[in-house]
């Protein structure tokens, strides 16, 4: 019998299991769980009449969630935070026994449903923002080898897809390359501003946990600290309503966008170079160009990243609107947007970033084709040099210009027409010019036009991209555990 169950792209087919499991819903349930522990531990180290027994039942059935238990609780009460605590709590219950006894009424003490809802999704966010970081330097690993590999290797450089003068293949890896760099400090950057939500109450202003602690505001505050220490975070926002601040959700899917932006520029240019023949990405042995035309070999990845990209540009805009539309202490139109929207956002930068290393570490240079393009190209951009020389050699540098934009014009005709570049043969053999083949055959080497390409990119590896890719390798850590 065929699957009924809707189809979802992101995860079946593009996204990585890794990052699946990090939206999955066992994870994200899973810290629901860790999180009422935590707070109970951080409020029986406070002093509320919390036994370490009680704590210890609550780890032990943690683990065993029933999601069909939970999904008939929340079909008799309408709220998904309060079907799964009542879920826990009766296994707590039943599990307890002595000093034990009782823990599921220990569960959500001050609490409201955002303490869960916010607090899990900066941890997700947190824990997919990592595993960006990691991908990001593969594919910029994998960039940085092509780049060194192919740094000598002069290309036809473009403007408005017009030749232009010359540069190297590494060079303009290197402007894919600079764009994740800067992508990847974003999203370091990003995750070291990271806060939670803390303990903060259904408005923010902490009342619950001030009658819990019997007034004592200093020991709310420690509890607001102890539970942001506990989770990992460098702290929690001071000042919340009953969320924290949607900006904070707007500043991670604008880090997302940027991982976007970069990679469908790569895609793009990617597409042009194959489309003329200069570059190639990976093409499978038995790979298949097309259903009807089995010559064909389409630049599908380029083009599924390029797609994927425009879907995670538009999703991101979905941060401001969220941040700028929410009322006073907070209204739930967001609720339902951001579930959609953080997942599909997270799971599409993830697959983004596979097809991203994957490509990098796949691409072909054309080297026939890339080398007769600058061969057909390099007569019009040596003219410059031409017309010193020979204007240093007594002709009439107006007239020889004159000469040289005829003669172009002439030569790009023939250019056009499918015919050799027949330009420097031309002023060869035009005697006001006094230059000879053999004195002009060196001026025509393709190194010589590609200035510093080549020193650029040993400098940008050493000194930008080695050093960036570096450190992602030095801050992998392993999650504080909760």
């Amino acid at each position: 019998m065929a699957d009924e169950h809707p189809q979802n792209p992101l995860h079946e087919r593009y996204a990585s299991p890794a990052m699946g499991r990090i939206f999955s819903a066992a994870n994200r349930y899973g810290w629901w769980r860790r999180l009422w522990i935590a707070l109970a531990e951080c409020e029986r180290e406070l002093g509320l009449p919390i036994t370490a027994e009680q704590i210890a039942v609550l780890r032990e059935v943690a683990g065993d969630l029933d999601l069909g238990r939970v999904a008939e609780l929340e079909r008799r009460t309408r709220h998904d935070v309060v079907a799964h605590l009542r879920h826990f709590a009766e296994q707590a219950d039943a599990a307890g026994v002595g000093a034990g006894a009782g823990a599921g009424g220990i569960l959500h003490l001050g609490a409201t449903s955002a303490f869960l809802t916010d607090n899990t999704d900066v941890l997700l966010m947190r824990e997919g923002l990592t595993l960006l970081a990691s991908r990001l330097a593969a594919a910029g690993t994998e960039l940085a080898g092509f780049a060194r590999r192919t740094k000598d290797v002069p290309t036809l450089a473009y403007t408005h897809f017009q030749p232009a003068q010359l540069t190297t293949v590494g060079k303009r890896a290197c402007l894919w390359l600079q764009d994740l760099l800067l992508d990847l400090a974003e999203v370091r950057h990003r995750l070291s501003g990271l806060r939670c939500r803390g303990v903060k109450g259904t408005t923010g202003t902490q009342a619950s946990f001030l009658t819990l602690f019997a007034g004592d505001g200093a020991k709310v505050r420690a509890l607001d600290r102890l539970l942001a220490e506990r989770l990992g975070f460098a702290g929690s926002f001071p000042i919340t309503g009953q969320t924290y601040p949607r900006k904070q959700d707007s500043q991670v899917l604008s880090a997302l966008a940027g991982i976007a932006e970069s990679c469908h520029k790569l895609g793009t240019d990617l597409r042009l170079l194959q489309g003329v023949g200069e570059l190639a990405e990976p093409f499978d042995a038995e790979q298949v160009g097309s259903s009807a035309m089995a010559y064909k070999r389409n630049p599908v990845r380029a083009e599924r990243m390029c797609g994927l990209a425009r879907r995670l540009l538009t999703d991101s805009l979905n941060g401001p609107l969220n941040a700028a539309t929410q009322w006073l202490e907070r209204s739930l139109d967001d609720s339902a947007n951001r579930r959609l929207v953080i997942t599909d956002s997270f799971l599409a930068a993830d697959a983004i970033l596979l097809l991203a290393g994957h490509v990098a570490g796949g691409l072909t240079v054309r080297a026939a084709t890339v080398a007769a393009r600058v061969a057909r190209e390099l007569p019009f951009m040596a003219t410059e040099t031409l017309l010193m020389e020979a204007a240093l050699r007594g002709g009439d540098r107006q007239e020889l210009h004159e000469r040289i934009r005829r003669y172009s014009l002439e030569a790009q005709d023939a250019v056009e027409g499918g015919g050799d570049n027949p330009l420097i043969e031309r002023i060869v053999a035009d005697p006001d010019f006094r230059l000879s083949r053999a004195e002009v055959e060196p001026w025509l080497d393709p190194a010589a036009f590609t200035g510093r390409s080549a020193a650029q990119v040993e400098e940008f590896l050493a000194e930008v991209a080695g050093p960036a890719l570096a450190a992602v390798s030095a801050a992998a850590v392993e999650a504080p555990r909760v």
